[in-house]
């Protein structure tokens, strides 16, 4: 077990997946963090992150000066070294000269923390302060040409500090450090692996559990599907699965589903058609948080009408996801910034008195799928690329009509045919295409046409916290545009996305 304290650091999840591919348990902890329940958890080590605000200022965020008395390695990076360094007597001040991007490391000592690393090295930094003076005990063990102190140490108290940011891919040895730190100065074992995580959570859930029953909206996406069938293995016909077609799904996605579920998780599921419901409440709605915020109500509603009829309920589970935490709230009550509202995290009516599990919020999406491996899910689910709470509604720029539903539906069936057709599927993290609210004119058969525009995006990426722009063939490309102008009625112009995230998000709305 590590812990991370959350900072603010952007960084922050990279951490955690850097300790985590060590096969190592990590959880991430505000600093408003009891430090008895730090205690209580008995880690092998603390790593402090970084973070955007400056250790001199008022509002800056502190954990409690004890978690330096637990008696165990401490791993200070960035604003978590400054944050040491200013705690145990030293001083941090404004830089003079501001570092950010790539910087030459020149290490001291090719030991401890540095063992295995190049004496000179690329490092990544990002900070306005530097540390100017060191606590008692501290030495320097790394500098830059900018930055003096660029790492420390307390070898008798096991206090480690980098400024510079290991856990991004820029830095060269970057996850040889953090494993130096890990396994050497920490003492972990290589002993989190998916098996693991599967065995004690199925202990956990019965532990939790007992002999109370469960419902759980089920999409049919990987990780609804996760969730149900580790619950399903846990505590059996006590879990009950509502399956809500909202009519904003895929072509035939609805049907597809219901053959599958059944046939391949053999789990109680009822299936309810809602779409007249979802259409009516969307009429002449265009801003996107406000669908978002329509498409989870009304979810409820039908969702809450539904488990009203199963007696005994006593808890609601989700497939909420390491990222949908991150994004959708500040990370465990820490200060990361909230980038956009949720339908799993906080969508639960109080009046429904139900109490929360959600098994996978502390894993990422590819951790999901190897669970799912683990577990022995089909492999239709597995690879199913993510796909919208909001469905539909939120690929349609402005107002949802079932017209342009049925447009969208086909151009998206198009797309995902010859994206798994020519062996792209499974390697690309999302592909799907979006209806413009804008038109543009064209030549259809020497005839002027004034019709509709739609955006292909496809992306890669590891666990959509960051994400690029696929860089598909243009005979692909091609053969998409010309099928889907010639197949689809009413559009007559296609382009592609190719903007990354950040500075843009994966989805349009």
């Amino acid at each position: 077990m590590i812990i991370i304290i959350d900072f603010g650091s952007q960084y922050n999840q990279l951490i955690a997946r850097r300790v985590r591919e060590c096969h190592i348990y990590c959880q991430i902890l505000s600093p408003d963090t009891d430090i008895d329940y730090v205690r209580s958890l008995k880690p092998e080590g603390i790593i402090l992150s970084g973070g955007p605000a400056s250790i001199y200022e008022k509002q800056s965020p502190k954990i409690d000066k004890a978690i330096f008395d637990l008696g165990i390695p401490v791993l200070g990076i960035c604003y978590g070294m400054q944050f040491m360094i200013h705690s145990l007597g030293g001083t941090v001040k404004k830089a003079k000269k501001r570092e950010y991007g790539f910087a030459e490391l020149k290490i001291k000592t090719q030991k401890d923390l540095f063992k295995h690393v190049d004496k000179t090295t690329k490092c990544w930094m990002s900070h306005g302060d530097s540390t100017v003076k060191l606590p008692a005990g501290f030495k320097i063990t790394a500098s830059t040409e900018n930055t003096e102190i660029a790492a420390t140490v307390n070898k008798n108290k096991k206090y480690y500090g980098v400024q510079f940011h290991p856990e991004v891919q820029h830095t060269q040895k970057g996850q040889t450090i953090l494993r130096n730190f890990l396994f050497d100065i920490c003492g972990c074992k290589r002993s989190w692996t998916m098996k693991s995580f599967a065995r004690d959570s199925i202990l956990q859930i019965k532990e939790t559990i007992k002999s109370e029953k469960v419902i759980l909206g089920l999409s049919g996406g990987v990780d609804s599907c996760v969730t149900a069938l580790l619950i399903h293995k846990a505590i059996g016909k006590n879990l009950t699965c509502i399956f809500v077609d909202n009519g904003l799904l895929r072509k035939n996605e609805a049907d597809k589903l219901k053959k599958s579920l059944k046939q391949h998780l053999k789990i109680n599921i009822r299936f309810i058609n809602a779409k007249s419901k979802f259409l009516k409440a969307l009429a002449d709605i265009t801003d996107p948080e406000k669908k978002r915020k329509i498409i989870g109500r009304i979810f409820m509603d039908v969702f809450e009408a539904e488990a009203h009829k199963i007696k005994d309920v006593d808890y609601l589970a989700q497939g909420t996801l390491y990222p949908d935490v991150i994004e959708s709230v500040s990370a465990f009550g820490g200060p990361s910034s909230i980038i956009k509202s949720h339908h799993n995290v906080g969508g639960l009516p109080k009046k429904m008195k139900l109490k929360l599990i959600e098994p996978l919020k502390y894993l990422f999406k590819d951790e999901v799928r190897l669970l799912g491996k683990e577990l022995g899910l089909h492999e239709e689910f597995i690879w199913r690329q993510p796909f919208p709470g909001p469905g539909l509604a939120i690929r349609i720029i402005g107002e949802v009509t079932g017209r342009r539903l049925l447009i969208l539906r086909e151009i998206d069936a198009i797309l995902l045919e010859e994206i798994k057709n020519n062996g792209y599927y499974k390697k690309l993290w999302q592909s799907f295409a979006v209806l413009l609210p804008v038109k543009s004119v064209g030549i259809m058969g020497d005839k002027r046409t004034y019709e509709n525009i739609a955006a292909i995006r496809a992306v890669t990426s590891k666990d959509a916290m960051t994400a690029d722009w696929a860089r598909l063939p243009h005979n692909l490309l091609g053969n998409i545009s010309n099928r889907i102008i010639n197949e689809v009625k009413g559009v007559n112009r296609v382009v592609y996305d190719i903007s990354s995230k950040p500075p843009s998000t994966i989805e349009w709305e």
